[in-house]
């Protein structure tokens, strides 16, 4: 009885959660020029291409996209690939106070993003990079360590110290322990903190409208806001449409390296 009671609730919670999906699909594809104003729960006509038209031209969602994938994907794998050695070091290597250094680092994730905009767009003037591809990469990369660290961390103290006891037995050096012996060990917790950073990354919003103006350099959610914006002009359905193709990549993302998602999920427990 206590499983059927389990399975109505939880089956409960998914059609609640699945409605405002419904709504977001079936208003994408209304036409802009028939909505009512109103969500409307179906579909009319078939209006999708034409909203999704509207929205890459007024907003450039192109730029947006192009340049988030940009963004996203450089930095998360900059991120991560610090995270990897940081993590290697305090956990592998004899280092002092290893407690403290992870502490340090991850210390990174405690503090609200608002604190750091003011002394960043100064700096970022300063030194020429405000609205550049390589200001919005650098920062992204710096924002996205502490957490990366912090998965692949708990990761590398999942692995037997036999392993890199046997390894330096047989000559190894730190560098090719790393290269070697703990980089394969930890692909799937290296993957997972991509994801996860390359996620958090496409759907920034905070640093896209700050440090950016250019449409060729300002992401996808900032081009999204400028959508929203002019919400009355150009009507709820062109709004929801662009939204569904912001949405697609982490989505797709996800759906392809589920697979080593999982894994380090349970390897990390």
């Amino acid at each position: 009885m206590a499983r059927i009671i389990r399975n109505i609730l939880f089956y409960a919670l998914a059609v609640v959660w699945a409605i405002p999906l419904y709504l977001l699909v079936v208003n994408a594809f209304t036409s802009a020029e028939r909505y009512g104003g109103a969500p409307s729960w179906l579909p009319i006509g078939f209006g999708f291409f034409d909203n999704l038209a509207t929205a890459w031209t007024e907003s450039q969602l192109g730029y947006g996209m192009l340049n988030s994938l940009l963004y996203a994907s450089v930095s998360a794998g900059i991120a991560v690939l610090a995270a990897g050695m940081a993590g290697f070091a305090v956990v592998v290597m004899p280092v002092k106070r290893p407690t403290v250094w992870f502490w340090l680092v991850y210390l990174g994730t405690l503090l609200p993003l608002q604190i750091f905009l003011a002394p960043l767009f100064s700096s970022y003037v300063s030194m020429s990079l405000y609205d550049t591809n390589l200001g919005m990469i650098l920062i992204y990369s710096a924002i996205c360590v502490p957490f990366a660290f912090f998965i692949v961390r708990n990761y590398l103290t999942t692995i037997p110290p036999e392993v890199t006891e046997a390894a330096k037995l047989d000559g190894a050096g730190w560098a090719r322990l790393f290269r070697s012996i703990h980089l394969p060990l930890i692909r799937s917790s290296l993957f997972a903190a991509f994801i996860f950073q390359f996620t958090w990354v496409w759907n920034d919003l905070l640093f896209g409208i700050t440090l950016t103006t250019s449409p060729d350099r300002r992401p996808v959610m900032a081009a999204l806001a400028e959508i929203d914006g002019g919400f009355s002009t150009f009507g709820p359905p062109v709004v929801l449409a662009a939204a569904i193709v912001a949405s697609l990549p982490t989505v797709v993302l996800f759906l392809t390296c589920q697979r080593f998602f999982v894994s380090s999920l349970r390897a990390a427990r």
